[in-house]
Order: structure tokens, then C-alpha cells, then sequence
């Protein structure tokens, strides 16, 4: 009787385990379709990205929710800046990358607030450098957003990313600030850009 326990309880594990990996390797096998696709690429970039123009409503209402990063060597930094933002430095100088310096970046976000979105921008939307920090980041369990464009769009072409009739009452200058410190942005009321709710930009 023993005997025939032992060889049904075996019999169950092995068939456990076969039935687990045929699973496994069909679900392997299945390709995604272009609708599963679509549906993941949606689901990251809105994880993701976050819109120049919510930032600015950010600001503007002196909401304190988040933390935004500038990934800039500290000499362009200190020259100019969006206002309200830390330097993390990714750049020793400009011409120089720090991506050798992975302790100290590292642990210069690990003392941000962990309970505020952080949100990361360097020099413009093609710039690869938000993206290799956000994966170095992200090997030590650190997840950061990025701004949808970078400094250059931000400080040089305000018009390209603003709505028309936003180009009279605000200014990219309203938005930058010089020195060492982040400074603190101005709580205004402005026209919300693209509506309010869940499908806001």
C-alpha cells in the first residue's frame, strides 16, 4: 500500500512538472500580435513620459508631488536651469561623461525623496543620456520618469511644444532659473493647456 502511495505521489510530481514547462515553453512559443504590441508600447510610454505641459501645470499650481532631476554637467547647470530642478550630473563637464561615476549617481538618487515621482531630463528628446541613467537606475531598483523633451526644446524652442494660444502669457524665461540652487517656481494661474482629467497632456 506504502508502495502505491509513493509511486502515485511521484507520478503526480512528475506530472506537475512536465504539465509546468509545457506551459511555459508554449507560452514562449506564442508571438505577440500587433495589437498585444501596441497595447504594451501605450501602457510604457505612459508609465514613462511625462509631458512638458503637465510639468508646467505642476509648477504653476506649486504642486510638490515630484522631483525633477537635470542630468547636465554642473557648469550648464549652474548657467541655466528649469527651475525647481536638482543636478544629478551624468557630465563632469560638458564635453565629459560621469557614466564611470555609477556610486555616486546612484546614491545621489537613493537621497531623493522616495515617495515623490522623480522625473529626469537632460539635453534634448533625442538625447540617450536620461535613458542609459534610467537603466543604470533601474539595476538598483530605482525607477525615474522622463520629461518628453529636454533642455534645448525647453529653453530654446518654448514656441515648438506650447499650444499658440499659450505663446502670449508664458514665457520660457518664467521657467529658468541660474545658480547653484533649484530654485522654487512661481504659483500662477494660466489657462490649463490641453483640458483637465485623465486625457490632460
Amino acid at each position: 500500500m506504502y508502495q502505491t502511495i509513493k509511486i502515485v505521489a511521484i507520478a503526480a510530481l512528475v506530472g506537475a512538472l512536465v504539465g509546468g514547462a509545457t506551459v511555459l515553453v508554449y507560452q514562449r512559443m506564442q508571438k505577440p500580435t500587433k495589437e498585444d504590441l501596441i497595447k504594451e508600447f501605450y501602457l510604457v510610454e505612459n508609465a514613462v513620459h511625462v509631458s512638458p505641459h503637465s510639468l508646467r501645470r505642476m509648477m504653476d499650481k506649486g504642486d510638490t508631488g515630484f522631483v525633477l532631476v537635470d542630468l547636465r554637467s554642473p557648469q550648464e547647470y549652474e548657467k541655466e536651469h528649469i527651475i525647481g530642478a536638482t543636478n544629478i550630473p551624468a557630465y563632469k563637464d560638458p564635453n565629459t561623461s560621469a557614466y564611470d561615476e555609477k556610486d555616486r549617481i546612484v546614491k545621489q538618487f537613493r537621497e531623493l525623496p522616495q515617495d515623490k515621482d522623480i522625473i529626469v531630463y537632460c539635453y534634448s528628446m533625442p538625447c540617450m543620456t536620461g535613458r542609459k541613467i534610467g537603466q543604470l537606475l533601474v539595476e538598483s531598483s530605482i525607477y525615474v520618469q522622463h520629461l518628453g523633451i529636454g533642455w534645448n526644446e525647453w529653453r530654446h524652442f518654448w514656441n515648438l511644444w506650447n499650444h499658440e494660444h499659450e505663446w502670449e502669457v508664458t514665457k520660457a524665461e518664467d521657467y529658468i532659473i541660474s545658480g547653484k540652487e533649484p530654485g522654487v517656481p512661481q504659483i500662477r494661474e494660466l489657462p490649463s493647456s490641453c483640458g483637465e482629467g485623465e486625457l490632460a497632456c
